[in-house]
This record gives C-alpha cells, sequence and structure tokens, in this order.
C-alpha cells in the first residue's frame, strides 16, 4: 500500500501528507462505514436492508483513492468478519460475509477502488464526473451482490427473484447517495482551489 494519501484526491490535498494521517484516514473510513451500516431499514421481502453504507464507500472512494479506499473498506469488511457488530443492524461474524449480503461487502472493496481510481484521475471535481464516478461504484456494488445474493438464498431461484430482492427497491436510495456525493466532492475541490488561490 502506498505510504500516504495521494494528492489529486481531495484528503490528500489538505490534510498532512504522512504515513500516520493515511492510517488514520483508512481507519476512519472504515468506522464511518460501519456507523452508516447502523442507519438500516429491513424490509419483509428480502435479506438486504436499505442502509447507509453505500454512501460511506462513495465518500472512501473517492476521498482516499484508490488503495486507502480499497483498504478502509477492506479493514470494515475484516472488522466485521472476526465479529464487531460492524455490519448492518449491529450483526458481525463470518457467517454474514459469507451470507445473503456478503457480496455486497465485497462489493465494497471493489467499488472504493474504482472510484478512488476515477477521483486519482480528476473524474470527482464536477458534477458529470462525480455522479458517472459514483454510479460506477454503485453498480459495480450491485454487480458483484445481486448475482451473490442468487447463489446464497435458496428462496431465490431465478435471477428477476434476485434483482428484485437485492437491487430494485435500493435504486431510489442510491441515486439520492450518488446525488449529495456528486455535490460534495466538486464542492468541496471548489472550496480547496479558493483557499490555494
Amino acid at each position: 500500500m502506498q505510504a500516504t494519501i495521494p494528492r489529486q484526491v481531495i484528503t490528500g490535498a489538505v490534510v498532512p501528507h504522512s504515513a500516520v494521517v493515511s492510517a488514520v484516514l483508512v481507519v476512519g473510513f472504515a468506522l464511518l462505514t460501519a456507523a452508516a451500516a447502523q442507519v438500516a431499514i429491513p424490509l419483509g421481502f428480502t435479506p438486504v436492508p436499505i442502509t447507509g453504507q453505500t454512501f460511506a464507500v462513495l465518500l472512501a472512494g473517492a476521498a482516499l483513492g484508490s488503495t486507502h479506499g480499497a483498504a478502509s473498506q477492506l479493514l470494515y469488511v475484516a472488522l466485521g468478519a472476526v465479529g464487531l457488530p460492524f455490519f448492518a443492524e449491529g450483526t458481525g461474524g463470518w457467517s454474514v460475509v459469507a451470507g445473503a449480503t456478503g457480496g455486497y461487502l465485497v462489493g465494497f472493496v471493489v467499488a472504493a477502488w474504482v472510484i478512488g481510481y476515477l477521483a486519482e484521475h480528476k473524474q470527482d471535481r464536477n458534477v458529470v464526473g462525480a455522479v458517472s464516478t459514483f454510479l460506477t461504484g454503485s453498480v459495480i456494488i450491485y454487480a458483484v451482490g445481486v448475482p451473490w445474493l442468487y447463489f446464497a438464498v435458496d428462496a431465490i431461484e431465478t435471477g428477476d427473484q434476485a434483482i428484485a430482492a437485492g437491487l430494485l427497491p435500493f435504486i431510489a436510495g442510491d441515486v439520492t447517495k450518488v446525488g449529495l456525493a456528486a455535490l460534495v466532492l466538486p464542492t468541496a475541490w471548489r472550496a480547496v482551489d479558493r483557499v490555494r488561490r
């Protein structure tokens, strides 16, 4: 892992450039994801709840870059896997990672890396680029999570059922999260640019 957060991403542009600060930010975003997981709304027809996790994942990738963003989510998954109550609704343990929602957790790591890579290439500097970046990350999460759900849950017997249980109920919320993240990052960059000038 790189010792420091890349200067092309927002945290690298505004915080001291050191390995210690980078480690603190990785841990901080892992804990932010854990906190966001506790904002959970269970849905009776699917084992996948509505949570705030994906918003934290979007921010982690964009704020930390590819390597550190993915590391923050890998740390989040690892801490939950060893039993800390970091997953949705205060759950934890390897059974959650291996269970119905495990694919989304794996998707968080991949999505944070891709979002971070795009942010390192300045795709988060304006609203259009940020929307595209965060939508890409969201698609990755579902591209891993929905097939995993299909194979992990015996009651889900078709691809259509997996999409109905693992994607469709979350589209409106994720569009909102993408929109919020796409406003936050360009706004933060404009503030940084003003300070630099």
